[in-house]
């Protein structure tokens, strides 16, 4: 199965197979957010990333259950659904404690930057990136393939960082975003942003410089 990143609101998940992990990504809400379902091939365990839209997260979830929902930001738009998801599945919450008062339910495994979260035989690594929200996260998975996939929440996406409401969020996130993400991983590190299609890190590399100037 060939997969493109390329998803809208009503329309099916694009599958995307890895060695270790099955990910799903699905569009929904008012808001076109991006959902992402990852599953453990051997395990069958399953953690859900950003609990947007009850229906069709459950429809895609199905009877194999879920683990985890982590949570990338307190924004609304990325957890409307969490409190019901959580309720039918009985998943543990995970998001950064400095977002997590805003958040519809308690979280069960607060995660600070260098944490691990598991997803059956694999683990994703917490990346911590300030600006967007104080607690915004993004979640590094390393394939055993030698491949990395970034989920970066409303943090990063084609074209640039997320909104900051100040400059010294800005120059935060954008500070974490070489630091952190440009600076620690490769050209062909796959990103899954919150909204929106996805891109590779070589496709945003030239642009940093573009970004840093004009202040977002």
């Amino acid at each position: 199965m060939t997969y493109s990143g390329d998803t809208r609101v009503g329309g099916p998940a694009d599958v995307r197979e890895l060695p270790g992990l099955r990910i799903s990504k699905l569009a929904v809400g008012p808001m076109d957010n991006n959902a992402y379902l990852l599953r453990c091939r051997r395990t069958g365990e399953g953690v859900l990333i950003d609990a947007a839209d009850a229906y069709r997260i459950l429809e895609l979830i199905g009877d194999q259950g879920l683990a985890r929902v982590v949570t990338t930001h307190r924004h609304p738009d990325h957890w409307g659904a969490l409190a019901e998801v959580v309720g039918t599945t009985g998943a543990r919450t995970v998001a950064h404690p400095a977002d997590s008062a805003d958040l519809p339910v308690s979280v069960d495994e607060p995660v600070e930057h260098g944490a691990h979260i598991a997803v059956g035989e694999s683990r994703l690594e917490v990346v911590h990136l300030r600006g967007h929200t104080p607690g915004s996260i993004a979640l590094r998975y390393d394939d055993p393939a030698g491949h990395t996939h970034l989920f970066t929440g409303d943090s990063l996406f084609p074209g640039g960082v997320g909104k900051t409401h100040s400059p010294a969020d800005f120059a935060s996130l954008i500070d974490d975003v070489e630091q952190r993400v440009f600076a620690a991983m490769d050209d062909d590190t796959w990103v899954y942003p919150g909204h929106g299609r996805d891109t590779t890190l070589g496709a945003e590399r030239p642009h940093l410089g573009e970004w840093r100037a004009r202040g977002w």
